[in-house]
């Protein structure tokens, strides 16, 4: 039976780069590596052209190619006959081959210097296996289906279905945002066998992402922002649009190399360190989308370079979109109808214990709109701000019992009047503070109240 490129398609990640050669109308031949290629149907082929001066002359003078690509688990060879047909420097296709390019360019500090100038587009010709690529008697590891290497779900339907169960459920039965959060995660390592991914929330302003739920990490990193626009996540943002990348290390030491051969050329932006895994090897980040409005990203990686492929990425796209249908509900959760517009009666001052132990210094820098506590980093911006008042309100007033309801309505908070994030910033702060500061909890209390709970006394200063 011949082969297909659907028998290839592990060999179209970019773990084993590819490789294309091509010759002028004299016969002159010329070999290059390739970045990246793509399927595009059972007869075409798309090939990304960056800095290929050489390779796109000789197609002009004479459009056959050969293409040589290898299995990243038996390495195998295997030689594709090309023809060129066009080139596409805009579009769908254009898009998604520019959009991996320009993530690992804005992750290695150097976008807008090396990008996609167009895709090209070759029908095949033939397809063979290269014989005796390898010595004879090596054994070979037979090539595993999608997925199967990665212990992911199986591509039998019942096991679709069941994966698809299991987070809609958890999805389903959320009573508020965090326990949504904490259910998608546990279910996408459930089903799936994802062990390391980390969610991120849009701000009001809409320029910044911020961590608000993680698994697999040995810090949470709930907090950390990114910026819409740079570095893989935030290009998912800005894009609105999946990104899959395979063989990441392999792409990011080109990226480095174009990097400092580029520095000549003038200043170039800080790298972005990746989030996560350091040793991450494939990322499938998926936005999450309410219509065309950016709720937040849903990032997965893994160390196997094989983790996610094209079924992947169709099938937790859709887990993504009932996702931020249950995100977009839960963050606008009203919160409890109060009789009027009054502020609960503060409890009652309990009786100072004989002996305090050391209080808890909190700092609130106005400047930089951040709160350290005992000289340490704690949390910035909307959750210091609350944080802050919170405390201020127990110092002055005694008050354990909030509402979300006041903080919403407090100007000084800074909170836009729709769409304001609050649930997603309570949940931030929480986090933080049982890392960081277990001895200050928050705790909630019913539907839109929450109590602060001190195990030790605080001190507070403001700079």
């Amino acid at each position: 039976m011949p082969l297909t490129l659907d028998d290839l398609r592990d060999c179209f990640h970019g773990i084993i780069p590819a490789v294309i050669a091509t010759a002028s109308r004299d016969g002159t031949p010329n070999v290059t590596w390739l970045s990246e290629v793509e399927i595009l149907d059972p007869g075409h082929v798309a090939l990304s052209r960056q800095f290929f001066n050489k390779t796109r002359a000789n197609i002009l003078e004479n459009p056959r190619a050969t293409l040589i690509v290898h299995h990243p688990i038996t390495f195998e060879a295997y030689r594709l006959e090309l023809r060129y047909l066009r080139s596409e420097t805009e579009g769908a296709l254009f898009e998604s081959m520019s959009l991996r390019i320009e993530a690992i360019a804005s992750h290695c500090g150097y976008r807008g210097i090396f990008k996609l100038i167009a895709a090209e587009v070759y029908q095949v010709l033939s397809i063979a296996r290269i014989e005796h690529h390898l010595d004879d008697g090596l054994p070979l590891r037979p090539a595993l289906a999608n997925g199967e290497a990665a212990g992911l779900v199986s591509s039998d339907r019942r096991g679709e279905l069941r994966a698809l169960q299991i987070i809609s459920d958890r999805l389903c039965r959320a009573a508020d945002l965090e326990q949504l959060l904490d259910g998608f995660l546990e279910g996408l390592e459930q089903a799936f066998g994802v062990q390391h991914a980390h969610v991120l929330l849009a701000d009001e302003t809409g320029g910044r992402l911020f961590t608000v739920a993680s698994r697999g990490y040995g810090e949470s990193g709930v907090g950390a922002e990114a910026v819409v626009g740079e570095g893989l996540i935030g290009l998912v943002a800005q894009e609105r649009r999946v990104l899959r990348l395979s063989a990441l290390e392999a792409g990011m030491r080109y990226g480095r190399a174009v990097r400092d051969a580029a520095r000549r050329s003038g200043p170039l932006a800080r790298e972005i360190p990746l989030p996560g895994l350091p040793d991450a090897r494939s990322v499938l980040a998926l936005p999450l989308l309410v219509e065309d409005r950016l709720v937040g990203v849903v990032a997965l990686e893994s160390p196997d370079p094989l983790c996610f492929d094209d079924w992947h990425e169709s099938f937790l796209g859709v887990v993504a979109n009932q996702a931020a249908l249950g995100i977009d509900r839960l963050a606008d959760h009203p919160d409890e109808p109060t009789s009027g517009d009054e502020r609960p009666a503060p409890p009652p001052a309990a009786a100072e214990p004989p002996a305090q132990p050391r209080p808890l210094a909190f700092t609130y820098y106005r400047s930089d709109d951040c709160i350290f506590v005992d000289g340490e980093y704690l949390v910035r911006n909307v959750p210091a701000r609350i944080l802050w008042k919170l405390l201020g309100a127990h110092q002055r007033e005694r008050r354990a019992e909030f509402q979300n309801r006041e903080l919403r309505l407090d100007p000084a908070l800074g909170l836009p009047p729709v769409r304001d994030n609050l649930e997603s910033r309570l949940i931030l702060l929480r986090k933080r503070l049982e890392e960081r500061c277990p001895d200050v909890r928050l705790q909630a209390t019913g539907r839109g109240r929450f109590a602060l709970q001190l195990a030790r006394p605080v001190s507070l200063a403001e700079v």
